[in-house]
């Protein structure tokens, strides 16, 4: 893929960047690509953060109209890109950090974290669930939180590289 494969190789390219120090963070549908993407690919990635994310896509109206458009009707297929089952069998490095507002319009009908909680809680995958009171899905509440996610990316990017 563009973000887990090129991006990488084109950063590597042109900056003085470590292939072995990654880290992933995304917003709702981002957010959820990105948990997928750091799922998919065990050990890629150092930390993963993600603010309210779409958790559970194949159970809400959203993922299962763009399912449909890009992967056709077989849900099984569905289920390889849906962070919420694929937590049942991969997991993500250390503990993953989730922040959701609490006045996000989206919450009840279409993010349902609590699926995504409930998969991690049931598969041992260590979770920072953070839900705020009184913040909605726009850039302010991004902005309200963004440097606690870049300083716990940061920490995890500093940590020595293990060898084998």
């Amino acid at each position: 893929s563009y973000v887990a494969d090129e991006l990488p190789t084109l950063v590597a390219e042109h900056f003085p960047a470590e292939r072995r120090r990654q880290s992933i963070m995304g917003h709702s549908m981002g957010g959820h690509g990105a948990l997928v993407i750091a799922l998919r690919n065990p050990g890629q990635y150092r930390s993963v953060s993600l603010f309210a994310p779409v958790s559970a896509p194949s159970q809400v109206a959203w993922g299962q109209k763009a399912f449909a458009g890009y992967l056709g009707a077989n849900r099984d297929a569905w289920l390889q890109y849906d962070a919420t089952a694929l937590v049942a069998r991969a997991r993500a490095p250390g503990t993953i950090r989730i922040d959701q507002g609490s006045a996000d319009q989206f919450l009840a009908d279409q993010l349902r974290p609590e699926l995504f909680v409930a998969a991690c809680k049931a598969s041992g995958q260590p979770l920072d669930y953070r839900l705020h009171d009184g913040y909605d899905h726009g850039y302010f509440f991004i902005q309200s939180f963004i440097e606690e996610h870049l300083r716990m990316h940061a920490a995890a990017l500093e940590q020595p590289i293990k060898t084998a």
